[in-house]
């Protein structure tokens, strides 16, 4: 009697690696692009920013409290103080730029990943869904033998 109902189908069981984006992303760094994105991971702190905001203080207020023959930068040019900002402006500006990319890159890496992820999910819960329809006709179809006995 049960003989003739249809045979239950097996679930697709292929495992896909999923992959690890972060790892692939640092190893196609360079030295150098590494140390670009430590640079915009640390340039962008509050930590960085206390230690240019205490520099700037200490050297202004050294530069127009301290005793006239100890200033090295006078009032209210402050020229070195100036120089250096701009320098550190100036090269600090590109490697943010080269960082920010790297990490645009790992981003759209990672998006990929996801959704590498969710189409697979997808899959497996129509999966899912197929193989609960089939035990639910299967059920309806024991239930109709039994009840027509």
């Amino acid at each position: 009697m049960i003989n003739t109902l249809p045979t239950q189908t097996k679930i697709d069981n292929s495992k896909t690696v999923i992959r690890n984006v972060n790892q692939e992303h640092r190893q196609s760094l360079s030295r150098l692009d590494r140390v670009a994105v430590w640079i915009t991971d640390h340039v962008g702190t509050m930590g960085f920013f206390l230690i240019i905001f205490c520099w700037t203080i200490l050297w202004l207020s050294w530069n127009t409290l301290a005793p006239i023959g100890l200033r090295f930068d006078p009032k209210p040019a402050f020229v070195l103080w100036l120089f250096i900002s701009n320098m550190v402006q100036i090269f600090l500006m590109p490697l943010i730029m080269v960082g920010q990319n790297l990490q645009g890159r790992h981003s759209e890496l990672r998006a990929e990943a996801d959704f590498e992820v969710n189409v697979k999910s997808e899959k497996e819960t129509e999966a899912i869904l197929q193989h609960l329809e089939k035990q639910n006709d299967l059920i309806l179809q024991i239930l109709n033998k039994l009840e027509s006995k």
